[in-house]
């Protein structure tokens, strides 16, 4: 699963919805349809988008298919953004260390105050 392709399925806000639906556990498409201000055939269209983007998985159950969240797909999402908050600590730590030892950063420019 390409993370580009899982941020687009999710870009849409009744595609997210269903998404969320299955967070409490498997459903079938009329559980999940229950209550939305969609009809159960355009879950069933947002749920294909979800299966193809790879957050999304189904298995049969007797005469219906059950959803439920791919925790392969969702874990390759998961990663690509884990890299932005690795990151983002990282420069926290950094910071934070220098200012406990009383010197600047790496890169601050102390003259002018500014990075």
């Amino acid at each position: 699963m390409a993370y580009d392709t899982a941020l687009a399925a999710l870009a849409d806000p009744t595609r997210r919805r269903v998404f969320e639906r299955l967070r409490s556990g498997p459903q079938p498409v009329g559980a999940i349809a229950r209550g939305m201000p969609v009809s159960r055939p355009a879950v069933s269209q947002h749920l294909k988008v979800l299966r193809e983007a790879g957050l999304v998985a189904d298995r049969p159950e007797g005469t219906r298919r059950v959803y439920y969240i791919d925790p392969d797909g969702l874990g390759a999402l998961r990663a690509w953004l884990d890299q932005f908050w690795d990151r983002a600590l990282a420069a926290f730590k950094a910071e934070a260390e220098a200012a406990a030892g009383g010197n600047r950063a790496p890169g601050h420019n102390k003259d002018r105050d500014e990075w």
